[in-house]
This record gives structure tokens, C-alpha cells and sequence, in this order.
């Protein structure tokens, strides 16, 4: 899924009037979308996603072809295989290139849910494996596994997903982002401890959060999911830290904790993140909030200017 400045009224449909005018539900559509990378929506400057008359054109022609007897992956096959090979042809230069990668990477985080959803391992690793040979790690982070993960919490919360899959889904994409936060803890750079307050259990937003701090520079302490406190305080104190960021997905992971938090803040630069850090909270001064998505935090989040540690270098 992409992430574009786009907002309605520059040709793209949101899913409501596309249903509207397919005559199909948007469940329907998002399941098309999911299962058989149908359509290859983008998301405006607002997160909303947004439909465009090709995503039209692919639905009419899988209509079509269930019409006519193809099972569902057979004709979404067959829609897909029709996609008018001139309709690029007219963008020149760079501009055609372009277009060409984020068709690409829409693609493969199509083919990458799917394999997630029908539980296919091989197939998974695999589109893994060409999407980070194929784009940047901060690419596949941002605009792949952070918009996976974010549909997928939404799908658990509608039931629209299974335990089985759920759970197959984030051991695996926990698996992966273990692989590329291996050594996150050498180098010279400043030092960021991370951590999930008491009770929290997801902690794959923070997980991406760290390979892309490690990338600009910065060395990881992860103590993760489910973390006292105390712990953490003394943990920023051992290894004297030069960030500490606490990350939940809810508001009330933060309860009851202001008094640690103030303590934290006291002894070393704290940030909050996650959807559960909120600007109606009560925060210890100095306080940093972390709003947007994790790569972009972290490529936003500049090392000290007097660190602990030496000079921060890129890893």
C-alpha cells in the first residue's frame, strides 16, 4: 500500500462510491484486494485509501469472467492479466519508472497478504526475500509492513480474520524484522532503549520503529513487549541510555503510570509512542510524542547533539 498526497477529487474513488458503482460490496472488494491484489489502491495525505478507474476496470472485468464460469482466483487472474499494457506506455522517462516500482511494490504486498492469509510460508518468505531485494528496507517497512499490520489489527477487530492466521502472520513478519535487527546494539552511535509498558504485548510497531533508528545511525537496546517499569528505569540508567521510547497501543497501557514516567523523564529523554500515546494524556515534562508512522520517526528523530557516545555512525 502506498502512502501519496493524493485526497479525492484527483480521479480516485474511496471504496463507498466504487462499491457504488460496481455493484459490489465493499467487503467484497476488500477481500479482492486482499486474497488476489486486485486493486492497488493509494492512500491520501489523510490515510484514506483511495480507487482508481484502472481498480474500476479490473473489478468489471473480473465480473465478467465470474459471469462466465471462472472460479474467484481464476478470474482475478484473468482481470489481472488483462491490465492494459499501453496504458504506461504514454509516461516517459523517469515518471514511467516510477509508476512501474509502486505498481511493483503494491504487487508484492498484495501477493505478500495473501500468502499471509492462506497461511503459505515458502510463498511468503519468498515475496519477503524479492522485496527487499527490490527496494529499501525503509520502503518496505513504511509502505508494506506497517500498512499490513495496520489492516490486519482492523480485520481482528472486525473478526474478519482468524486466530490461526493472525497468529501466523505476526510470527512470521516477527521472524523477518528479527533478521534485520541483528547487531542493532554495535557501532558508536547513541544509544535508544525501547520498551512496551506493562501489559502490552504488541510490540511489532516498535520493532520496525528500531531497525529504522539503528539505520540513521543510533545503537538499539530492545527490551520489548510487557516491560516493569523499574526495569526500564534501571536499565536507562546502566547503559546510559540517550532515549528511552515507551510505545502501547492503547491509552490505558499508559494508566497509572505518570509517576514512573515523570522519573523516567528526570533521568533521561523520553518519548511516547503508539496509537495509545495521546496529546489529551497527562505527560512528564519534556515529553516527546511520536505521531506518525515508526520510519518516519525514526528518520525524523536526530541524535543528540551531545551524546554519551561518540559521534553517531551509520550502520
Amino acid at each position: 500500500m502506498l502512502f501519496v498526497g493524493t485526497e479525492p477529487g484527483d480521479g480516485l474513488l474511496r471504496i463507498g462510491e466504487l462499491s457504488r458503482r460496481v455493484g459490489v460490496s465493499d467487503h467484497v472488494l476488500r477481500a479482492w484486494e486482499r486474497r488476489y491484489g486486485l486493486l492497488k489502491p493509494v492512500r491520501s495525505a489523510g490515510g484514506f485509501r483511495l480507487y482508481s478507474e484502472a481498480d474500476e476496470g479490473r473489478v468489471r472485468r473480473m465480473q465478467a469472467h465470474l459471469a462466465g464460469g471462472l472460479s474467484a482466483a481464476e478470474a482475478a487472474r484473468a482481470a489481472l492479466g488483462e491490465d492494459g499494457a499501453g496504458t504506461a506506455s504514454a509516461a516517459g522517462g523517469s515518471a514511467s519508472v516510477a509508476v512501474e516500482r509502486h505498481e511493483g511494490l503494491a504487487d508484492r504486498a498484495s501477493a505478500l497478504a495473501l500468502a499471509l492469509d492462506e497461511l503459505d510460508e515458502p510463498a511468503a518468505q519468498a515475496v519477503f526475500d524479492r522485496l527487499l531485494s527490490d527496494f529499501t528496507v525503509e520502503t518496505v517497512l513504511r509502505d508494506v509492513v506497517m500498512p499490513y499490520l495496520q489492516e490486519l489489527g482492523e480485520r481482528w477487530q472486525r473478526g474478519s480474520v482468524t486466530v490461526a492466521q493472525e497468529h501466523f502472520a505476526s510470527n512470521l513478519l516477527r521472524g523477518r524484522l528479527a533478521s534485520l535487527a541483528r547487531g542493532w546494539g554495535h557501532g558508536h552511535g547513541p544509544r535508544a532503549v525501547l520498551a512496551c509498558p506493562p501489559g502490552e504485548r504488541h510490540d511489532l510497531a516498535l520493532l520496525v520503529f528500531g531497525i529504522a533508528l539503528n539505520r540513521n545511525g543510533w545503537r538499539v537496546g530492545y527490551l520489548g513487549a510487557d516491560t516493569p517499569l523499574e526495569e526500564l528505569i534501571n536499565t536507562a540508567v546502566d547503559t546510559s541510555a540517550d532515549l528511552v521510547v515507551v510505545a502501547a497501543a492503547t491509552p490505558e497501557r499508559f494508566a497509572g503510570l505518570t509517576e514512573d514516567l515523570t522519573r523516567l523523564a528526570s533521568i533521561v529523554p523520553l518519548a511516547l509512542a503508539g496509537a495509545g500515546a495521546a496529546q489529551t494524556m497527562a505527560l512528564p515534562v519534556g515529553t516527546r510524542l511520536l505521531t506518525a508512522d515508526p520510519v518516519t520517526e525514526a528518520e525524523r528523530l536526530l541524535p543528540p547533539a551531545n551524546p554519551h557516545h561518540d559521534a553517531p555512525a551509520r550502520q
